[in-house]
């Protein structure tokens, strides 16, 4: 009878195992006859004898699989022997005891008649199943009978508050706390049930990897290896010559060249800086403003040093697994002092590269991604020595949100400020350029001019005039690009495209060309304004519905009459409109939001209010709401001081256009005919300007007046310069000596 039980238990779990669709039965059987052993109902098989006819070295992965599976064979053998002696025991040994009925009462039943008469001898609670077991004292009395069972059952409700109140029942019924009843907390268990679920598990592994012999696993140790392992971009010059930008393809940045070359000579020359004791900086930073030419000085480097170049962007250290960032790090470290000498560059540093915040921020504490990634940087980069011959080069724009940490000497000894062009620097750019497009003339028949006209722009900038300029001679179908088409790529960067598709109404184009006037007639009759270059009234999608073109200069310092000036020709546009038509539009937004900044940083920033005095809080300082290093009435004085300069220039520009109201006029109506005028048009119709024909001056001519000068200045004077320079000399030479 028992070997009957054993044999219905044994099939019904390879029953189960073989619906499910696995092959563990097929396994355990070999297994088993491996053994010896064979199950009922099979008679062992002979297995036939190994094929060696074919020589080959078995397959290592092939040997682990098997050795797995062997493992896990004898895994699910002695956990299926351990249910059959449970199922054996069950069988040979049943419970004596007859199933009992299951009786249940109510709390009011157990606490009125049972715990109430003492006759609770103890309670055992049962949290999985929310019943509550009572057992009683032998020979107890309820409801004035003797009970011959002792187990109740209870159901409860919320089963986590049953003891606090079961005190309180008993505290109501005045039963002491040392005699109150015991509680035994209780979890049902089902160890056959358990070794049940083991078994399919166990032989769901062994189907799993007996299919999986054949297949090479998704996901492995290599996966993983692979995405620690840095990705960035060789630039060796032993796969061939460099056919990169080289320095003399890096028009202006001259300081900025002038460092890097440092760092390029001592790469290619380490004795003669070792003979003198002088140590390389182990890093240099780039600093300055999108579009300056950080990366292309960087890959100019890569160019010139003929060594191994390693450029990875900082933004491919950031990944969602945690730990790969600083995986990365470690490995492009580790292939950099693989081919030392070599020079690494990180391009947007600042994206690994931001102040760590204790715990509050971005990377939340030093758990984070980017601050583990930030820490295994400065780990590297402090344990890089300069005899390994690695140098560290990277490039931001964004160097205020830098940790202090990474600017420190002896991990970027070096910042290099590569700012917009100057004058100069734009000329030269232009030229660089427009070597690669079909002009008309030579490049510098165009460069100066069109320097002049580009203030403020960057190296990318220009790079996108010169190819505006290209294709908008193209959409001609010229075979040349001419000086107009240089002029439009300048007006098309700068304003946008002509919406010429945008039709103004009469009234609408009146009025702009009255506001356009304005501003033309203040900025030409004024003494420190810049010279009008154009004023249309055809509308840009990038500007208003006209616009005047002035030719800025590179001024860096400006005085109070040249930004009270400023403001003035600002407010041309608004003050024409209310002069001619005895109203106002809203035309003159933008201008207003010139006026309102210039005048709140002449008496905030600059000190030039004599009522507020000589203090300055940038910009920067009163961002933040409700946190200002002033007081209110300070601030309600400076904002009555810029409110008074605000007037003051609206008076001052009134007063201009009253006394040219002929002119504005003249303007005005040409402007309605002709929609655009240039310079000599302008002078044409009203006149040169009183002050002068305003003219730009260069930095080298800047010198050579400022030389003038001091030629001028009497001969005394260059006679105590003389002598001066004759005492300079003396002591030099004293010093060789």
């Amino acid at each position: 009878m028992v070997y009957v039980h054993i044999r219905k238990e044994y099939h019904a779990v390879f029953s189960l195992l073989n619906r499910s669709g696995l092959r563990v039965s097929h396994q355990l059987s070999n297994y088993l006859h491996a053994r010896g052993i064979h199950s009922s109902g099979s008679a062992p098989q002979q297995q036939p004898p190994p094929d060696n006819h074919d020589d080959k070295k078995p397959n290592k992965d092939d040997e682990d699989d098997s050795k797995i599976s062997s493992l896990l064979a004898k895994a699910f053998l002695w956990m299926l022997t351990a249910y059959m002696l449970i199922a054996i025991v069950s069988l040979l040994f049943p419970s004596s005891t007859q199933p009992e009925v299951i009786r249940y009462v109510s709390w009011n039943e157990f606490v009125h008649h049972m715990l109430a008469k003492g006759e609770v001898e103890e309670v055992i609670v049962r949290p999985d199943v929310d019943i509550v077991t009572i057992i009683l004292h032998d020979g107890a009395i309820i409801k004035g009978k003797r009970i011959d069972h002792k187990t109740f059952h209870m159901n409860i409700v919320d089963i986590k508050r049953f003891e606090e109140k079961l005190r309180e029942a008993e505290r109501n019924l005045g039963i002491k706390v040392d005699n109150g009843v015991p509680i035994i907390y209780e979890r049902s268990s089902d160890t056959a049930g358990k070794l049940l679920a083991s078994l399919i598990v166990v032989g769901l592994l062994l189907s799993l990897l007996s299919r999986s012999r054949s297949i090479r696993p998704p996901i492995s140790m290599d996966t993983f290896t692979q995405l620690g392992r840095a990705k960035f971009t060789l630039v060796d010059p032993l796969t061939g010559p460099g056919k990169g930008v080289h320095f003399s393809d890096v028009a202006g940045l001259k300081e900025a060249k002038q460092e890097v070359m440092e760092f390029v000579d001592y790469l290619k020359r380490p004795e003669h800086y070792k003979s003198l004791g002088a140590k390389v900086p182990q890093g240099a930073l780039l600093l300055g403003p999108p579009g300056c030419g950080k990366t292309l000085l960087a890959k100019a480097v890569a160019t010139e040093a003929n060594v191994p170049f390693l450029s990875m962007n900082g933004s491919e250290f950031i990944e969602m697994i945690g730990g790969l960032g600083a995986a990365r790090v470690r490995d492009l470290f580790k292939e950099g002092r693989k081919r030392s000498p070599c020079i690494i560059y990180i391009d947007e540093i600042d994206a690994i590269g931001r102040k760590r915040s204790g715990g509050i921020g971005q990377f939340d504490g030093a758990s984070g991604e980017g601050e583990q990634t930030l820490n295994q940087l400065l780990v590297e980069m402090d344990g890089m020595a300069s005899k390994e011959g690695v140098i560290m080069l990277a490039s931001t724009n964004r160097a205020d949100v830098l940790d202090k940490a990474l600017l420190r000497p002896g991990r970027f000894d070096r910042h290099i400020l590569i700012d917009l062009p100057t004058l100069e620097e734009r000329k030269q750019i232009f030229e660089q350029h427009l070597k690669g497009i079909s002009l008309e003339s030579s490049p510098e028949h165009y460069s100066k001019r069109l320097a002049h006209l580009t203030p403020g722009f960057s190296g990318a900038d220009i790079a996108n005039v010169c190819n505006e300029a290209a294709l908008h001679a193209a959409r001609y179908k010229q075979n040349t690009v001419r000086g107009e088409n240089l002029e439009y790529a300048v007006e098309r960067v700068v304003g946008g495209t002509e919406k010429r598709s945008h039709v103004m109404s009469p009234a609408e184009k009146r009025v702009v060309a009255y506001h356009e006037s304005g501003h033309a007639i203040v900025g030409w009759m004024l003494r420190y304004t810049d010279a009008l270059l154009k004023v249309t009234i055809v509308p840009r999608t990038n500007l208003a519905l006209g616009f005047a073109q002035y030719m800025p200069t590179d001024q860096k310092l400006y005085s109070r009459e040249e930004l009270f000036e400023r403001m003035c020709m600002a407010l041309g546009g608004r003050v024409a409109e209310s002069l001619t038509f005895n109203r106002i539009t809203t035309g003159a937004q933008n201008d207003l939001e010139k006026v309102t900044k210039m005048a709140f940083a002449q008496v905030r920033v600059y000190g030039m209010s004599k009522s507020v005095g000589l203090v300055s809080f940038p910009e920067e300082e009163t961002k933040e709401i409700g946190r200002r290093p002033y007081s209110k009435r300070l601030a309600a004085l400076m904002d009555e001081e810029a409110h008074k300069l605000v007037t003051a220039a609206y008076l001052k520009t009134e007063q201009v256009l009253k006394e040219n109201k002929e002119k504005l006029e003249l303007l005005a109506e040409t402007l309605l005919e002709k929609e655009t005028l240039n310079y000599d048009d302008v002078e044409k119709l009203i006149g040169p300007p009183p002050f002068g024909k305003k003219r730009l001056i260069g930095p080298a001519e800047f010198e050579v007046s400022v030389n003038k000068a001091a030629e001028e200045g009497g001969e005394e004077e260059k006679s105590l310069q003389s002598q001066h320079q004759q005492q300079n000399a003396h002591k030099f030479a004293g010093f060789l000596v």
